[in-house]
């Protein structure tokens, strides 16, 4: 790459369908630096790209998705030594969407006014925050990590509901964003693929270090293998002393299993654990351990994650497993998009749930050997775990 204007924004191409844009902001954008044919599209291309703007402290206007745009940050700023955010202006591909992304009070909302005018489109990312006072250091902001529970609105904390309408920045996963609206005018939506859970913990902390109000959010209950420990995890790394100046909040929801359990009755009355069927960042020799431990001390179970397309075969050996513990006749929940337009929840047994009825959106509940099923009014079942133990059971227990 050829050596780079002091100073003079650089424009990064990360998606071939916006040389378009790239042309009409090279002829509207003054001081737009002369090297600006820079065009990447792999993730690493574009990180060495966003690095090597970033390393020389150039304005970046970078031009793709806000997905390839925080897995391309998120390394920066990890390492960061605490010095102000160089901006970074992310312009949707055909030009329709100018979002400040970092800078804030090094220059970056007036930068994106200008490309705004460039493209002729309306600045929709207005924070409600001022001139940027270029130079300051602003105080550090808030990040909350919100869970929004099931996804019904009049199942969400009204805290929760607080903060999401305080906040400037809502950064999260797509799906999950979109539950969590209404928002205002101005507030900044940065959401990405629910692969990038560290990548979107970094972005967050680096844009309320900046003095930004941040929520982060998670679906059900955020410290339930979701984003609250991805955060703090975040946190525990962080070389940036601004990022432990940050007023840091863990806001609870209500969990699918909570969410499943109540429709049935009340499976989890007695003792139970929650366990995640996904070995992306466990092996599954583990996750076998803990299920015949669990088993062995008759737990109420419940399964988070039990199946998805990337991992079809875990749900069968796992319910195998627990069937060499546990009688046929053993009450089963299955809960899919529990507290959703399109929630289904069936009472089953042991011996009849198939590994297909189930996917990634469903939670599972595997009752004790206590768990037991009583006649509904409308013809399905109560499913609930007495709270008491047989005398006998409790004396050699």
């Amino acid at each position: 790459m050829t050596a780079l204007a002091e100073g003079r924004p650089v424009l990064l191409v990360a998606d071939a369908s916006g040389r378009e844009t790239a042309e009409r902001l090279r002829a509207g954008l003054q001081g737009l630096s002369p090297d600006v044919a820079a065009t990447a599209q792999t993730p690493a291309e574009i990180a060495e790209r966003l690095r090597e703007s970033y390393a020389a402290r150039r304005p970046c206007v970078f031009l793709g998705s806000m997905e390839s745009l925080v897995l391309a940050l998120a390394p920066l700023l990890a390492v960061s030594d605490g010095s102000p955010s160089v901006p970074v202006v992310a312009v949707s591909p055909d030009g329709a969407d100018v979002v400040p992304v970092l800078g804030f009070g090094q220059g970056v909302e007036a930068l994106s006014r200008r490309i705004a005018d460039a493209l002729d489109v309306g600045y929709r990312a207005r924070t409600g925050t001022g001139e940027d006072a270029d130079g300051a250091s602003p105080a550090a902001g808030r990040l909350a990590v919100i869970g929004l529970g099931p996804g019904a609105p009049e199942l969400m904390a009204p805290a929760v509901r607080a903060e999401l309408d305080q906040a400037q920045d809502i950064v999260g996963y797509t799906t999950y964003v979109r539950m969590a609206g209404p928002f205002r005018a101005g507030q900044r939506i940065l959401d990405s693929d629910n692969r990038c859970e560290m990548e979107r913990a970094r972005l967050a902390f680096e844009l309320a270090a900046q003095g930004r109000r941040v929520v982060v959010v998670s679906s059900g209950d955020p410290g339930i293998f979701a984003m609250a420990a991805a955060v703090v995890e975040a946190l525990d790394q962080a070389e940036d002393l601004r990022w432990h100046q940050v007023d840091l909040a863990i806001l609870p929801g209500i969990s699918a299993a909570q969410v499943a359990a109540a429709r049935a009755g009340a499976p989890l009355g007695h003792d139970f654990c929650v366990l995640s069927l996904s070995d992306n960042l466990k092996p599954w020799s583990q996750i076998e351990r803990r299920l015949a431990l669990a088993a062995q001390a008759d737990l109420v179970i419940a399964l988070y994650n039990p199946s998805s397309k990337a991992r079809p075969w875990q749900l069968g050996q796992a319910l195998e497993l627990l069937r060499r513990h546990r009688d046929p006749s053993t009450p089963v929940i299955l809960g899919r998009d529990v507290g959703r337009p399109a929630e289904q929840v069936l009472a089953t047994t042991l011996g009849e749930i198939r590994p297909e009825q189930v996917d990634m959106r469903t939670v599972v509940i595997i009752g004790s050997s206590l768990t037991r099923q009583i006649p509904r009014r409308d013809g399905g079942a109560w499913v609930y775990t007495p709270r008491w133990y047989p005398q006998s059971s409790a004396q050699t227990s």
